[in-house]
């Protein structure tokens, strides 16, 4: 049997509720959630890596990924755009996480687009699907996918949280 996943974690106050992340030993971000959805992220980390697969050690900002989340949430919008990040989904899921990396701060795109840019221009529901699923929230910027109609559709921390993050990034929402 297979050593289970070391994983790093620490946690930062942020303006919009407690945000934690989990690391590997390699400093590749695992997972990024809100403090109150604790059970969510645990949830997504035994979907990944299986309900023995991995384990969570407190650390102090394990490879200054809380600095940099700090930074990002104090207004250095790019300060988190180079985190190397490492997550286990399907191919379409990792596809999809991939072009959420894409998208630049300050801007939004829609699932129909987002599924068109993976070369899946009639997979939307799967897309948002994939987008739901995402383990690493703000790093993989999920919350920058709007509905086809400019309005702000699901986003697991909540629209208030979606709401802020998009106007802390400098995009205008309604």
């Amino acid at each position: 049997m297979a050593e289970p996943l070391r994983l790093l974690v620490d946690s930062t106050r942020t303006p919009i509720g407690e945000l934690v992340v989990a690391c590997d030993e390699r400093g590749k971000v695992r997972a990024v959630d809100w403090k109150s959805f604790a059970v969510r992220m645990h949830r997504r980390l035994r979907i990944q890596y299986g309900a023995k697969g991995w384990t969570l050690e407190r650390a102090r900002d394990p490879f200054g990924l809380k600095l940099a989340l700090e930074a990002y949430m104090h207004g250095d919008i790019g300060a988190i755009a180079e985190l190397p990040v490492a997550s286990v989904g399907t191919p379409f899921q990792r596809r999809v996480w991939r072009a959420l990396r894409r998208i630049p701060a300050g801007s939004t795109t829609t699932y129909g687009e987002l599924a068109k840019r993976i070369g899946h221009p009639t997979a939307v529901r799967a897309v948002g699907l994939a987008n739901g699923a995402n383990p690493i929230g703000i790093v993989v910027p999920c919350h920058r996918v709007i509905g086809s109609d400019g309005s702000l559709t699901g986003y697991g921390g909540g629209l208030v949280r979606k709401r802020w993050l998009l106007r802390h990034e400098g995009h205008e929402v309604g």
